[in-house]
């Protein structure tokens, strides 16, 4: 199986958040927003393996600021590793005050998800190309991150 660059798996979502995505204090849901991660990091799931993807779980998602009624929010996903079935996605969330420039980070998230056949049974994906340095850190650290989660699978 020939291998992707993780280029080739890069989705960017942006959507103005409007007064019905918010709470009375004018904050977007962290329920839409983590909607929009899985739906941004499913289809770089999805592009990588040519295949359909289903979410196996979500490392934890920390919100470092609100988003507000009127900003840009914009998602970016990209597969940043890979194991025989599985992909480990990572989803970056930005909110830009579109009247001043201003963009802020408000989290990263890390989202697995598992290649499937048709018969809806998981199915090998292609390896990731690695062209960096910084591309192959960020993979063994998604290597680290698998393996831990796999330790904790098993002490539940």
């Amino acid at each position: 199986m020939q291998g992707k660059r993780i280029a080739q798996s890069r989705v960017t979502m942006t959507q103005l958040m409007g007064p019905g995505s918010a709470n009375t204090l004018g904050n977007v849901h962290g329920g839409l927003i983590m909607k929009l991660c899985d739906e941004a990091g499913g289809m770089a799931a999805t592009k990588h393996a040519q295949r359909p993807a289903v979410t196996v779980a979500v490392d934890s998602m920390t919100f470092l600021s609100p988003v507000q009624i009127g900003n840009l929010l914009t998602v970016t996903a990209e597969v940043s590793w890979v194991g025989r079935t599985s992909m480990e996605v990572r989803v970056v969330v930005t909110a830009e005050q579109v009247l001043t420039g201003t963009v802020t980070h408000t989290n990263t998230a890390f989202f697995v998800y598992v290649a499937l056949d048709e018969e809806g049974r998981p199915t090998p994906v292609p390896p990731l190309v690695l062209e960096t340095a910084e591309e192959q850190a960020s993979f063994e650290r998604g290597a680290a991150r698998q393996a831990h989660r796999l330790r904790q699978r098993h002490t539940l």
